[in-house]
C-alpha cells in the first residue's frame, strides 16, 4: 500500500492495492463501465478544448468548456475525481450551459486517466504518486491557473462571480482554493484563490491525515453544496471510511449558507458520467438528473442571493431519491 498522504486525495473506495488495481483494469476493459449517452439541451451550446500549458510548471492543464449561446453571470470550474479528464461530468456540464452558465472542466495531468495507461505493473507506483501532497497542491493550482487562462481567451462572455466545483478527489481540490488549511505532518501553503465565491462538493472526502477536521473547513466561509449518498461506503483495510465522513464535512465547514443533499442509494462512481453494474442505469439516471439540477440551482441562488428557496425548488420533485436535504443559512 502506499504512504498514506498528508492531504485526502482521493477516497479510500479509490485507494488501490495490487490485485484490485488489475481488477480495475480487466473491468474497465471489458463490459463492468458503460459511458453515458446525454442528449444535447435545447438551448444552443458550444464545447470548446483548451490544451493549455503552465509554462512556470511545466505542466499540460486541458481543459474544456461547455459554453452557453448566452451567458448569464457565473463561472463553473469543475475538478474531476481520481483517473477523470476534461471529458467526465458531462451531464453536469451542459445541464449547465443549457441555462446559460458556463462550465469550465479542467484535466489533472497526474492523477487523471493517465493512470490506466502504461505498463500494468507500475500502475501501483502511478496511483502512489497521484494521491500525493504535492499532487494535491499542482491541482489547486491547475484550478487557478485555469481561471486565468479562460480570461486570456477572449470569449464573448463576462464572469461575474466563480463557483469551484468537483467530484472526490476534485472536491478536495475546490475545498484548498476555498481556504481549507492544511497544516498535519507536512504543512501545506495556502491555495486560496480569492476569486471563487462558492463551492459544489460531490462525495467529499476527509483530509486524511489531519486530525481536526473542523480547524482544517472551519476557516471555509464561502457558500458551499454538498451531495452525497448513504451508499458512499468504503471498506478497504486502513482506509475505511463511511458515508457519515461526507456528511462530517458538512458540519464542520464554516461555510454560510450551507446545504447537503443525501440520496438514499448509489456508490462513490454514481456522480461520474459512467454506468456501474452496482447501481444500474435506471439509478444512474434518477440521481444525475437530481444533482445536476441541484448543481443549477445552487449556482443560480448564490448569483441571486436565494439560495434556500432555489435549491428548496429544485429538490421537491426529488424527495423520493434523497434521504436527507437541508438548507443552513
Amino acid at each position: 500500500m502506499p504512504e498514506r498522504p498528508v492531504v485526502s486525495s482521493i477516497l479510500a473506495s479509490e485507494r488501490l492495492g495490487r490485485r484490485q488495481v488489475l481488477r480495475t483494469l480487466v473491468a474497465a476493459a471489458g463490459s463492468g463501465w458503460a459511458a453515458l449517452a446525454w442528449s444535447a439541451p435545447d438551448t444552443p451550446l458550444r464545447v470548446l478544448d483548451f490544451d493549455w500549458t503552465d509554462a512556470a510548471r511545466q505542466r499540460p492543464v486541458p481543459a474544456r468548456l461547455y459554453l452557453p449561446d448566452r451567458q448569464k453571470g457565473p463561472l463553473v470550474v469543475f475538478s474531476h475525481g481520481i483517473g477523470g479528464s476534461r471529458l467526465g461530468y458531462s451531464y453536469i456540464g451542459r445541464h449547465l450551459a443549457s441555462h446559460g452558465v458556463a462550465s469550465l472542466h479542467l484535466q489533472h495531468v497526474g492523477s487523471d486517466r493517465g493512470l490506466w495507461g502504461g505498463p500494468v505493473l507500475q500502475t501501483f507506483e502511478r496511483m502512489r504518486r497521484a494521491i500525493s501532497s504535492e499532487e494535491a497542491v499542482a491541482r489547486a493550482r491547475d484550478l487557478s491557473f485555469g481561471l486565468d487562462r479562460i480570461a486570456q481567451e477572449g470569449l464573448p462572455f463576462e464572469v461575474s462571480s466563480i463557483v469551484a466545483a468537483g467530484h472526490s478527489y476534485g472536491a478536495n481540490t475546490s475545498l484548498l482554493v476555498a481556504g481549507a488549511r492544511v497544516s498535519g505532518a507536512v504543512q501545506l501553503p495556502s491555495l486560496l484563490d480569492s476569486r471563487v465565491g462558492a463551492v459544489v462538493l460531490l462525495s467529499t472526502p476527509p483530509f486524511y491525515g489531519e486530525p481536526d477536521l473542523a480547524g482544517t473547513v472551519s476557516p471555509i466561509a464561502l457558500p458551499s453544496l454538498h451531495i452525497t449518498t448513504k451508499e458512499d461506503v468504503i471498506k478497504i483495510p486502513g482506509y475505511e471510511s463511511s458515508a457519515s465522513d461526507r456528511v462530517a464535512v458538512f458540519e464542520a465547514i464554516g461555510s454560510r449558507p450551507k446545504a447537503l443533499a443525501v440520496f438514499s442509494q448509489g456508490s462513490h462512481s454514481i456522480f461520474t458520467d459512467r454506468i456501474t453494474s452496482a447501481d444500474g442505469p435506471e439509478l444512474n439516471a434518477t440521481v444525475k438528473q437530481a444533482t445536476r439540477e441541484l448543481v443549477l440551482a445552487f449556482v443560480q441562488g448564490v448569483e441571486t442571493h436565494q439560495l434556500a428557496p432555489s435549491l428548496q425548488r429544485a429538490a421537491r420533485p426529488h424527495q423520493a431519491a434523497l434521504a436527507r436535504f437541508e438548507v443552513q443559512a
